[in-house]
């Protein structure tokens, strides 16, 4: 670890499953960081979405073999968690100066300055996408690569800025509700999922509502608010030089935003994945969609997934093809864009 300052210091709990979480205090407030490897490999950094944090927003994606086999074999994670939105927090002081964007990836640089990192992978969705694709602008040269998923990067519109006002007004004066959770639920997940067969709710509808009632509702109105106020990064994504990755949900609210920050990137640098009937939230609904595009892009790092290892669909345990959900765009195949020389992969036509 880096040596600490004055703005920066830790305090760790060992977790049983392998990683300690880490109490990062920075000159922006204090921030929960759970480490999960050994911290000589490079490093991957994480940021979920809004009300969510590391268990609820990327449990789905890393409890999948295939890609604990291929990341954390090859990386260090550093989970970053929203101000607030950590396992057993409390209600952050009314003291505490509220952040913004900014703020917020200012302090994933101080994160990063503590544990000695300079340079990282990063791995966001939506709110946290935007936050990290900012912290690729501002620290350029700290960034090798992004995973987006379900990215935005516009400031909110009239509509979404009306409704975010609401959601905080239900925040503050009923705090985690039904009807909060139902639209927390339907920013994550697509109508398939969310309504079950034949009306029932699957476990990961039922695991989440019961995620966020752990959420405490103050601290989730102070990043929403922090959202509702952020600002267009267009013309900073027309600078951004790192590879990235998208992922699009195809019933996301934000799938249109994330193909327009696809297409102001351009082909070179970014590849775009549609994922077919899911939400936002990819890493939960259909992780497994994202094992192969991952796989590729990490290739043209260097990176490879772990030898000898038992695919999970060897063994009948893998309940979705990699691929059946994914709409592969051609940028994904292109060497320019992933910076790889393999055979191209079939992509489905009628996408």
């Amino acid at each position: 670890m880096g040596d600490s300052s004055d703005s920066v210091s830790i305090d760790i709990d060992l977790i049983p499953l392998g990683g300690k979480e880490c109490r990062v205090k920075t000159s922006k407030g204090s921030v929960s960081v759970f480490v999960c490897g050994d911290q000589e490999k490079p490093a991957l950094i994480t940021y979920p979405d809004v009300a969510l944090n590391y268990v609820s927003c990327f449990q789905g994606l890393f409890f999948c073999p295939d890609a604990a086999s291929l990341l954390l074999h090859n990386f260090c994670i550093y989970h970053i968690d929203a101000p607030g939105h950590e396992l057993g927090a409390d209600v952050i002081s009314s003291d505490e100066p509220l952040l913004s964007v900014d703020d917020l990836a200012d302090q994933v640089a101080e994160v990063l300055d503590f544990f000695g990192l300079r340079e990282v992978l990063c791995l966001g969705v939506t709110a946290g996408a935007y936050i990290l694709t900012m912290f690729a602008m501002k620290y350029k040269k700290r960034v090798l690569g992004l995973i987006l998923v379900s990215p935005i990067c516009k400031a909110p519109s009239w509509t979404e800025w009306l409704y975010n006002k609401v959601l905080m007004n239900l925040l503050y004066f009923y705090g985690m509700c039904g009807l909060l959770k139902e639209c927390l639920l339907q920013r994550y997940f697509s109508k398939e999922i969310r309504c079950g067969v034949q009306g029932t709710e699957p476990d990961i509808i039922l695991t989440c509502r019961r995620l966020l009632d752990e959420r405490q509702s103050l601290n989730v109105m102070r990043f929403l608010q922090a959202m509702n106020e952020r600002y267009d990064l267009t013309e900073g994504l027309k600078n951004l030089r790192c590879k990235t990755l998208i992922f699009a949900g195809e019933s996301s609210p934000f799938h249109g935003e994330s193909r327009y920050m696809s297409a102001k990137m351009g082909k070179k640098n970014c590849a775009l994945v549609e994922v077919q009937a899911c939400g936002s939230l990819v890493t939960e609904e259909h992780p497994y969609a994202m094992i192969v595009p991952i796989e590729f892009f990490l290739m043209g790092f260097g990176y490879h997934k772990q030898p000898h290892f038992t695919s999970s669909s060897s063994n009948g345990s893998n309940p979705v093809s990699p691929s059946s959900h994914a709409c592969i765009t051609p940028e994904l195949l292109s060497p320019e864009s992933l910076g790889i020389k393999l055979k191209p992969i079939r992509t489905r036509l009628d996408c």
